[in-house]
């Protein structure tokens, strides 16, 4: 008998919906189809713009939700259509939705984090039970409602005796420690692809820097890299998570006046090294015997960054999760259908060594069809 669940995810690199049919009869996923989607120009537009305070915003944002979640029912009817697989047959599909605030433990204590989501209307549009909102219970608890997917790269990824790294580069990176101990560590490293993929639409017009070839064109500034790692969040200690709320085109600008010039290729150059200089500190200061580090995310198609993080990774082997049995742009949207496996079974995943709660929790609601 299958298993079947639908994961849908769109990330802070706001490059569009990526879908997977995945089947859990046999416990560990297997991805049976891969569908994606772009988004419009105007909805990403708009749904960058949703990442700072503007005017009717509560308004755009309901209706940008409503325009992401039809995306996200054309990528579910593609994957049925491929798969010739029944709506009736998959239990539930795990949906994400876009972050476009997040901010825990701020403010109030508690803080919030945002995700445009319409997961009612999903329902109604797949005729498929919805689970969703998955972050905004483990800020309740007091965590930092993000990363998520640790367990789920523990559950694929782990070597009895080996400490293995996963290493996700979306518009932001987080990282996995995978110990040879049984025990884990995830939290954000910082930027991924947000500030290099926003830098090469102002310069390039291209929406991102196709495996970082005009990147391998410059030089990375030693003082400018230099002064973009000195934002404290680098020294913090995890639990943390971050987004575009700290990491965009105004913390990079603010920077970039201070320094002076630079030309755009050398920019370039220093974001991607910001990047890999990041994920591998991190990488090092947590776990300096790490044998492996597993890339997935679009960074993972970026060969100039995978070079780097080799180059400032020498004794770690650093490879794709295509290697590994899941392409790179599969890995998350899989990470979510095995959440919304969780939720409707009502397992509770304790993540407090990840993101600080207080104790383990059910996370997400369900939307029934």
């Amino acid at each position: 008998m299958s298993e079947l669940y639908i994961g849908l995810m769109s990330g802070t690199s706001l490059d569009g919906v990526d879908g997977v049919l995945a089947d859990f009869s046999a416990g560990s996923p297997r991805v049976i189809a891969h569908a994606s989607a772009s988004l419009s120009a105007s909805l990403r537009a708009e749904l960058l713009a949703l990442n700072a305070s503007g005017a009717d915003e509560l308004h755009r944002a309901a209706l940008a939700a409503n325009a992401l979640i039809r995306l996200y029912a054309e990528v579910v009817g593609q994957l049925l259509r491929d798969t010739g697989a029944d709506r009736g047959s998959v239990l539930a599909i795990g949906a994400h939705g876009q972050t476009v605030r997040h901010r825990p433990q701020e403010l109030d204590g508690t803080g919030y984090t945002i995700q445009l989501c319409q997961p009612a209307l999903l329902a109604e549009l797949t005729g498929i039970d919805v689970a969703a909102d998955f972050r905004t219970r483990d800020v309740a608890a007091g965590g930092q409602g993000a990363p998520l997917a640790p367990f789920f790269h523990q559950s694929l990824f782990s070597r009895p005796g080996e400490s293995v790294g996963v290493l996700n580069i979306g518009g932001i990176s987080n990282l996995t420690l995978l110990r040879a101990d049984g025990s884990m560590l995830g939290f954000d490293c910082g930027p991924g692809n947000a500030l290099m993929d926003s830098w090469c639409a102002q310069h390039s017009g291209k929406p991102y820097d196709a495996g970082g070839a005009w990147a391998a064109t410059g030089r990375p500034s030693p003082a400018l890299l230099e002064v973009l790692l000195g934002d404290p969040y680098f020294r913090r200690a995890p639990p943390k998570s971050t987004g575009r709320d700290l990491f965009n085109r105004y913390w990079l600008d603010g920077h970039l006046r201070a320094f002076g010039a630079a030309t755009a290729a050398d920019v370039q150059a220093t974001l991607a090294e910001l990047t890999a200089s990041a994920c591998s500190a991190d990488a090092l200061r947590h776990q300096p015997d790490l044998s492996r580090l597993i890339v997935c995310g679009g960074g993972a198609l970026n060969s100039h960054l995978m070079q780097r993080l080799g180059a400032l990774l020498p004794r770690t082997q650093v490879t794709s999760s295509a290697d590994w049995g899941l392409p790179p742009l599969q890995v998350e949207a899989t990470a979510f259908a095995w959440l919304a496996r969780k939720t409707l079974n009502r397992e509770e995943l304790a993540l407090q060594s990840i993101t600080g709660a207080r104790g383990a929790r059910v996370l997400g609601c369900v939307y029934p069809a």
